[in-house]
């Protein structure tokens, strides 16, 4: 088979099982409290769950770079919302809305239109350890500043996820070409080493933001998600690993168009989420509205019923023979 469409079919399956991981980690977090910490989460099979489902959409990921380039995988992740929407859906109880399928649409339209471009070459280049610890500390710089206090944490937690995500799987590509390399070098060395450190710690950060993202709801912070990680790889690939789109200013223009379209399709479902209930998993987590309880003493210029008596408090009945306490 080419070396394409295995890269291709694995890449669909690894987004079907991110986007089963986005589901679960967005019921998770609507029940969790914000103050819960890491080791708390470690204590639930709900949390472990998700892992499982991210380290198999992660192994497939893996096993797809192998056969394609990151500006051919990378961009195939947008395909995680587009599952996540009736996966999200369905556990809401609600029916897929016109906007969702428009959007599905774009987005399918412009991964097309990114898949005529990129190069189907399998990957040969890898980064150098200078260029790999470059990367590294320009990420962790970029998340650190994203992390920071302020306004709209869970877009900015979702960006930071969708970076750190990006960067693990152009650091994978480097391992795993290095590793399957035949050409006789040492199979254990400080720059693979390193590479394997950093990819470790950029997939689990990369996990932890998003799992704190996805607190305000899944629509949005999944978007930015999906947006940020194929933008960090693809321009990794482009400037340090050699890779290239195929074609000259035509296809150029094909791909600036498709992803103008995808990311105008990841929007429109983003926005379709929003606008049903905040939230479909959102709202299948939510417990319904509470009912303030009645008052626990009488306050002066309280409202009072028909017969005068104040909300929250019953009336006095006095036995013939018995004085009322003050």
């Amino acid at each position: 088979m080419n070396a394409t469409l295995i890269a291709v079919a694995l890449s669909l399956v690894s987004a079907g099982a991110y986007a089963a991981a986005a589901v679960a980690q967005s019921r998770l977090a609507g029940r969790t409290e914000p103050s819960t910490g890491v080791l708390r989460l470690l204590g639930r099979g709900a949390w472990w769950s998700a892992v499982g489902l991210n380290a198999g959409g992660a192994l497939l990921h893996v096993a797809a770079l192998n056969y394609g380039p990151l500006t051919l995988v990378q961009p195939l992740g947008a395909l995680t919302l587009v599952a996540a929407v009736p996966l999200g859906a369905r556990v809401a109880g609600r029916r897929v809305g016109r906007t969702e399928w428009r959007g599905t649409a774009l987005t399918l339209l412009g991964l097309g239109a990114l898949l005529l471009t990129a190069g189907g070459s399998a990957p040969h280049e890898t980064l150098t350890l200078p260029e790999a610890l470059g990367v590294g500390a320009a990420t962790m710089a970029v998340v650190a500043g994203l992390s920071r206090p302020g306004a709209r944490p869970g877009l900015r937690h979702a960006a930071a996820s969708g970076i750190t995500s990006g960067v693990a799987s152009a650091l994978t590509q480097t391992l795993t070409v290095a590793v399957t390399d035949h050409s006789g070098g040492p199979l254990f060395s400080w720059r693979l080493l390193t590479v394997a450190l950093l990819v470790s710690a950029f997939a689990m950060g990369g996990l932890l933001l998003s799992q704190t993202a996805y607190r305000g709801g899944l629509g949005a912070p999944l978007a930015v998600v999906t947006l940020a990680n194929p933008v960090a790889a693809a321009a990794i690939g482009l400037a340090l690993l050699g890779e290239r789109l195929q074609g000259g200013p035509v296809s150029l223009a094909l791909a600036l168009a498709g992803t103008a379209a995808a990311v105008r399709g990841v929007v429109l479902l983003s926005r379709a989420q929003a606008r049903s209930g905040t939230d479909p998993v959102a709202a299948a987590v939510t417990p319904g509205p509470l009912v303030d309880p009645p008052p626990s003493r009488v306050v002066i210029g309280s409202p009072r019923r028909a017969d005068s008596t104040p909300y929250g408090a019953e009336p006095v009945v006095v036995r013939a023979g018995a004085h009322p306490h003050p």
